[in-house]
């Protein structure tokens, strides 16, 4: 196998994010910050709130720049990628899910799931069943057709989830994703990742309070004070 078959789907090498306040104060939130994820690894990042596990997701996400260190997809530096080819990696190697859905309001649930594979220009009939068939994997074709604020809150994350995975991406960054749902929604939520990473293989990296979720995870990692470190079993 290849040195790039052997490499993790998402990667950060001593990243560092330093936001400038208005009052010219500098302030840190991640400082020399490492992290590798394998192909189908579940990765729990939990914290405080504020201590910048978002942050984080949102750094290898592609969604913010570091001030330092670098970020890997799928074993390429994306250090000097021009915004327009980071734009088409973020869309075909990455999902996000995030606590509020971001769901399209206009459109139905299918249509929704099918949006990230018409930017990637995949064809609209093989767009369209794709999308059908998440749905159908996360138990929502009776409400394919139903638009966002039809559905309830658990089914706008099941929505959401199957969009993050529309392209078929080498991972998922899930933030908060059962934040704002009962616990008997949520737990559906968590096993519905747990089944789709065994079906699909795709790497997860869930930023999570949910000390139940984080447990279920191959690797618990702790943000405080702006560093990364493993929580080992006790």
């Amino acid at each position: 196998m290849s040195e790039e078959g052997r490499a993790p789907v998402v990667e950060a090498r001593a990243l560092r994010r330093v936001y400038h306040e208005e009052d010219g104060s500098e302030l840190t939130i991640l400082d020399g910050v490492n992290l590798s994820v394998a192909r189908g690894e579940v990765v729990a990042v939990v914290g405080a709130s504020g201590a910048g596990k978002s942050t984080l997701l949102h750094l290898l996400g592609l969604l913010d720049l570091p001030t330092a260190g670098e970020v890997l997809v799928d074993g390429r530096v994306m250090a000097g990628v021009a915004p327009v080819e980071m734009a088409t990696i973020r869309n075909r190697r990455i999902g996000f899910v995030f606590q509020f859905h971001h769901l399209l309001r206009e459109f139905t649930a299918l249509e929704n799931v099918m949006m990230p594979q018409l930017i990637g220009g995949v064809p609209l009939h093989d767009a369209r069943e794709r999308a059908a068939q998440l749905l159908a994997q996360v138990g929502l074709t009776p409400r394919s057709s139903h638009q966002p604020h039809e559905l309830s809150g658990g089914e706008q994350q099941r929505v959401a989830v199957a969009r993050a995975l529309a392209n078929r991406p080498s991972v998922v960054l899930a933030d908060e994703p059962s934040g704002n749902l009962d616990v008997h929604t949520s737990d559906h939520l968590h096993e519905l990742f747990f089944g789709l990473r065994d079906e699909h293989g795709v790497a997860l990296v869930i930023a999570t309070h949910d000390q139940e979720l984080a447990a279920r995870a191959d690797r618990i990692m702790l943000v405080d004070d702006g560093r990364l470190n493993e929580l080992t079993a006790a």
